[in-house]
């Protein structure tokens, strides 16, 4: 599902695939949660049932092109070998990127032995601190847990306007404009054009963070700051599991809202649920007390973020 504005920019699509920890029970997959921009996808964990939901989804496998991995605990890789397989049988030949934290080139020598004739190449990242493709910057932030953990955020950047004015005030040849447009240069007759002479200022784009099996850090406000969507986990929802919380290197739904309000994010969205924990909205108001712009995340669930109008 590609959805494109009439202005010509595309509609960032976030689907939880799944908002399980620990073990699936029924009706809720493990973790997992899937980006959509211009047609390509980026994958953050691929806990059990993955492949499920994007089947349900009706969401392809092959034009997954990141995979980024939080930690290495089975709830949020399981599902990995099994997917990874798929996307070679979807026809994919192309290299895909794995981004994981420390252990990560552990993983693939394991990996390497489960699928040994993939028809694409694996080139894997360990703890990188940024990484970019189809116009997306990913960024990485070391968490508190009881491995290795990494929390990302994703920017998406958005081009700026082509100036017809300021290309006629430049002397640009019409048959150029398309070319600098998509940020190329040209070359012509001993003249050289670029971008900056026919593009206008550059527009805020979109964030999204993604903070999983962590404590609370003083790190994570400003690592989220102003993101337009806030996927956290919520392991327990009932403040009286505080200590557990503490003891497993997990947040409860009112920790996780009070990273959402002093980073300063427009929308909280709740993951990872304790399997004890059958029913999530029960202990909403606990989030939503100190940051109202929460809801609790369900398998499946879609969010659709667009740049802004008038920008």
């Amino acid at each position: 599902m590609i959805v494109k504005r009439k202005d010509g920019d595309f509609m960032i699509s976030i689907a939880l695939l799944g908002c399980g920890g620990c073990m699936p029970i029924p009706l809720r997959y493990m973790s997992s949660t899937l980006i959509q921009y211009n047609g390509r996808k980026c994958l953050i964990d691929c806990g059990e049932g993955t492949q499920v939901s994007m089947q349900l989804l009706g969401w392809g496998f092959k034009s997954i092109d990141v995979i980024c991995l939080s930690h290495f605990h089975g709830d949020h890789i399981y599902g990995l070998p099994g997917l990874l397989a798929t996307i070679g049988k979807s026809g994919r030949t192309e290299p895909l990127v794995i981004l994981g934290p420390t252990g990560l080139n552990t993983l693939f020598n394991d990996l390497k032995s489960f699928l040994p004739h993939l028809p694409y190449e694996l080139i894997f990242y360990e703890n990188p601190r940024r990484y970019e493709f189809s116009n997306i910057t990913i960024s990485t932030l070391p968490l508190l847990h009881s491995i290795p953990c990494l929390g990302y955020s994703f920017y998406i950047n958005r081009s700026p306007k082509f100036d017809v004015k300021k290309a006629q005030k430049n002397d640009i040849p019409k048959k150029f404009w398309n070319i600098l447009q998509k940020g190329e240069k040209v070359v012509d007759n001993g003249n050289i054009y670029t971008k900056d002479m026919v593009l206008g200022e550059e527009r805020s784009g979109i964030k999204i963070s993604y903070v999983t099996d962590t404590r609370p850090l003083d790190t994570i406000p400003p690592f989220i700051s102003k993101s337009d969507l806030f996927i956290c986990e919520g392991t327990y929802g009932n403040d009286t599991d505080f200590k557990k919380a503490i003891n497993h290197h997990h947040m409860t739904f009112r920790e996780a809202a009070q990273l959402a309000k002093k980073g300063c994010v427009k929308e909280l969205v709740l993951t990872h649920f304790s399997p004890s924990l059958i029913q999530p909205s029960t202990y909403y108001m606990n989030a939503k007390e100190v940051f109202e712009n929460t809801s609790i995340g369900t398998d499946r669930l879609i969010k659709m973020i667009n740049f802004k109008k008038n920008d």
